[in-house]
């Protein structure tokens, strides 16, 4: 089945997708102008058909306390009103604390420069969430 993981920001949109081996790889890291979500979600849905993908896995930017906030609510719109807009798709929502943490200290141990990890960190973060849903998934098989 193919994946794709996102990290929506405020004006970029990392994307990651699984191989056929279930790797989870950086797909790219798209840039839009602020509150350009139109963009965004056109862009996304271009990705879904060329890829041919079969769910999305979001990061949802959950409180520190687990309760949703701004950030959350605008995840949801983002997700309810690319589905309006293009057909639904199945989409799960990941807790995405500390993902850009994970993100920057992987892409620091792989020797990148702040610049390049500045350009890619919403991607990797797109990585970890979608390797973290796999990771849950295997544990409730058990």
């Amino acid at each position: 089945m193919k994946y794709l993981g996102l990290d929506l920001g405020t004006t970029t949109l990392g994307i990651a997708k699984n191989d056929e081996l279930g790797i989870v790889h950086i797909y790219e890291n798209f840039s839009f102008e602020p509150g350009n979500f139109k963009k965004a979600r056109t862009h996304l849905n271009e990705v879904i058909k060329k890829e041919k993908i079969e769910k999305i896995v979001i990061g949802l930017p959950l409180q520190l306390d687990g309760a949703e906030g701004k950030r959350a609510a605008s995840t949801r719109r983002f997700i309810n009103d690319f589905i309006e807009e293009f057909g639904s798709i199945e989409v799960i929502y990941q807790d995405e604390r500390y993902t850009t943490i994970e993100a920057k200290e992987r892409l620091m141990a792989y020797g990148y420069k702040q610049a390049k990890i500045d350009q890619m960190i919403d991607a990797m973060s797109a990585v970890i969430i979608l390797e973290d849903y796999f990771r849950k998934e295997k544990n409730n098989e058990r």
